[in-house]
């Protein structure tokens, strides 16, 4: 049997408090590349596809670009939400980036790309249609064998030309797990001439947990930790929980890391999440031949951030529910419009932080839309601005309730505002956050409606996602005048 942790090793439970990519970044994967770490995420019916970001240590990261900016990469036709690209995994073999994921709204099989910087151009995908199932992981052997290994009922893996696509052995069962459900996420690396092979089990929700296996060979046999699960936040009254989905990086110096997912519920019971999984970081020590977490990796402070939409359009944090921005955002006499084909046009930025304010000004006299708060289209909080009125609209599943009303002219401010729920602590009716709809105008600000962010969460909406903020167009095309989101700097909760 294997060792158990040293005693000097830090329990599992010791979770960080801070993320390193706070809102909607879930599924993580990191590789370094000299002083340098690279880190890409899962995006789902958001386009462009994949964001990509970069840190020196690990701990602040700046955004690059994404891995899937072209239509010929990142397929939308029908994508709903949660649809489109699920977990990636991010390498850097043989002076270039590897990039494997799956569009499960454009099967069947992974698509792979590459790039020579991770800030692009990335190539058009290789399709590999031989392999099924979500979550697909690349690596190389010392002979340049090249091994896909992806979640399919198990953990399954063949050898794999990554040129063509092709595989070039039969799948087969690679590891079932270590006895929880829904065995996910792998990641094979090689430390000290082992292999590791990382892997999420327990369901992306309370149960999630990080659990590992190990070998003399890339293709096996695997014998799991009698520890495991390695990190796990079930049980625990850590802040984050539903911790799970997590990859190993190494140091210049020698030390490594882990990046998982996690949430951070709030709220009274049973508790709501609404900034979708976000990323954390532990350090790892190897004790006994298994990877331990030992302190949190995470930055000091939250500060305040600004998006806004100027001259040079939507940034690099900018995207689009099934839609590219930069297809249905235009320049038009000195102002941004919003178009699009069909109803409901939406483009915005992941909300970041847990208070924030988002404030428009828009021209809707070519057409219906205005500013708006969303899971996905059903849960969502607008304000939506048809001919001279602006309505507060919230959409709760199959329930439509307008919650107020008010004049509207092109100089009038929308603003959508979240911050700490005002119910007492200890009520039922103590949820995540409130979301106030306002408008600002002739007469000063008037709140509109409030709606409890309870009814903006994962736990309500379902899905893998988290809230975005943006523009939305209904009909017609909408001028947009003004847009800015701030997200207000958090205190330190530890």
């Amino acid at each position: 049997m294997a060792a158990q942790p040293r005693s000097d090793v830090l329990p599992a439970t010791r979770l960080p408090v801070r993320p390193l990519l706070a809102g909607y970044h879930p599924d993580p994967t990191v590789c370094r590349v000299g002083s340098t770490f690279v880190l890409a995420c899962s995006s789902f019916e958001h386009a462009p596809g994949v964001p990509l970001f970069r840190s020196g240590d690990l701990v602040t990261w700046e955004p690059v670009g994404h891995a899937l900016t072209r239509p010929e990469q990142l397929r939308l036709d029908g994508v709903g939400p949660s649809g489109g690209i699920y977990a990636p995994t991010l390498r850097h073999h043989d002076g270039r980036f590897w990039l494997v994921t799956t569009n499960v709204s454009d099967g069947p099989g992974h698509l792979l790309v590459t790039a020579d910087d991770a800030a692009g151009p990335w190539s058009a995908p290789v399709r590999i249609p031989g392999a099924g199932g979500i979550d697909p992981d690349l690596a190389w052997d010392d002979d340049g064998t090249c091994y896909l290994t992806w979640s399919d009922a198990g953990i399954r893996q063949a050898v794999l030309d990554p040129a063509t696509g092709r595989l070039l052995t039969e799948p087969r069962l690679l590891w079932s797990g270590a006895g929880g459900k829904d065995v996910e996420g792998p990641h094979l690396h090689r430390v000290d001439g082992r292999w590791y092979l990382l892997a999420a089990e327990g369901g992306t929700a309370q149960g999630h947990a990080v659990v590992v296996a190990r070998s003399d060979a890339p293709d096996g046999p695997y014998e799991g930790w009698a520890g495991n699960p390695v990190l796990t936040a079930r049980g625990t009254a850590s802040p984050v929980q539903s911790t799970g989905h997590a990859d190993l990086v190494r140091r210049p110096d020698g030390t490594w890391a882990m990046v998982f997912l996690g949430v951070r519920p709030a709220g009274s019971f049973p508790g709501w999440h609404v900034l979708g999984r976000e990323t954390f970081a532990v350090d790892v020590a190897w004790v006994d031949g298994w990877p331990h977490p030992t302190t949190p990796v995470q930055p000091a402070a939250v500060p305040r951030v600004v998006v806004g939409l100027d001259a040079d359009g939507p940034g690099p944090s900018w995207v689009g529910a099934g839609v590219f921005p930069a297809d249905v955002l235009h320049r038009a006499d000195g102002r941004w419009v919003l178009a699009g084909r069909g109803p409901r046009t939406f483009v915005g930025v992941r909300q970041e932080r847990t208070a924030t304010t988002t404030r428009a000004r828009v021209d809707a006299s070519a057409g219906v839309g205005g500013l708006e708060l969303r899971i996905d289209p059903r849960h969502a909080l607008t304000l939506e601005v048809d001919g001279g009125r602006v309505r507060a609209v919230a959409r709760i599943g199959s329930v439509t309730a307008v919650l107020g009303e008010a004049p509207h002219t092109p100089a009038t401010v929308l603003e959508i505002d979240v911050h700490p729920s005002p119910a007492p602590v200890h009520s039922r009716e103590h949820g995540p956050d409130e979301v106030v709809a306002a408008v600002d105008g002739p007469e000063g600000r008037v709140v509109l409606g409030t709606l409890d962010g309870r009814y903006l969460s994962t736990e309500v909406a379902g899905g893998f996602t988290g809230r975005t903020v943006g523009l939305v167009r209904e009909r017609g095309e909408l001028a947009v005048l003004a847009f800015e989101h701030v997200g207000h700097a958090e205190p330190d909760p530890a």
